[in-house]
């Protein structure tokens, strides 16, 4: 289905190779916003990233789990050369309070990411209790390619005011957030050096 996905007008396919952290965007378009804090993180860390965008009006959204190996050669590609992941998604729910949910298998590595974001976003809650993080966003499912490297990863959900402002450019919620994202992901290439 993701191949598939990747072969329709109009969706790009981005992979850079940087350091052995990774930022992923799989719903770049379709989730504006994430697009820009993964890269923009990764570029100002020296990471790696694989992002995929999307025209808006397409609108067609694999989950995360139903994205296999295999299916994408550039993506193989950028999950063999990094150790972790931070994967950066979106959501609109009018149910749910804006939040940022911090999900992904690595639990340590979220729990330590969730403790930065916090001071950085007094407005927002951040949510690491995997028991209070919508079952949808928790991405902690082993075939979710978050999960897919030696050391596991990070899954961000984050609502629309942390990531986009109507004018495209990102919000300030959004740009204090790629900021610890930045000093994160240099922190843990230095540590794996």
């Amino acid at each position: 289905m993701y191949a598939r996905l990747l072969r329709c007008h109009g969706v790009e396919e981005r992979v850079r190779l940087g350091s052995r952290v990774g930022f992923l965007a799989l719903h770049g378009g379709l989730e504006p916003g994430t697009e820009g804090v993964a890269a923009r993180a990764a570029a100002a860390s020296g990471a790696s990233s694989y992002i995929v965008t999307q025209p808006r009006t397409l609108g067609w959204h694999v989950p995360s789990h139903r994205i296999e190996r295999g299916e994408s050669p550039e993506l193989d590609r950028f999950l063999d050369h990094v150790e972790v992941v931070i994967s950066v998604h979106g959501y609109f729910r009018p149910e749910w309070p804006d939040a940022v949910y911090v999900g992904g298998a690595n639990r340590a590595l979220a729990v330590s990411l969730a403790a930065r974001l916090r001071p950085a976003l007094p407005e927002l809650a951040v949510v690491d209790d995997l028991a209070r993080v919508p079952l949808a966003l928790r991405g902690v499912n082993p075939r979710n390619p978050v999960n897919g490297t030696r050391g596991g990863g990070v899954q961000l959900e984050l609502p629309h005011v942390a990531r986009l402002a109507t004018s495209g450019e990102l919000t300030a919620a959004a740009a204090r957030l790629t900021e610890v994202l930045v000093s994160f992901a240099a922190e843990l290439t230095e540590r794996a050096a």
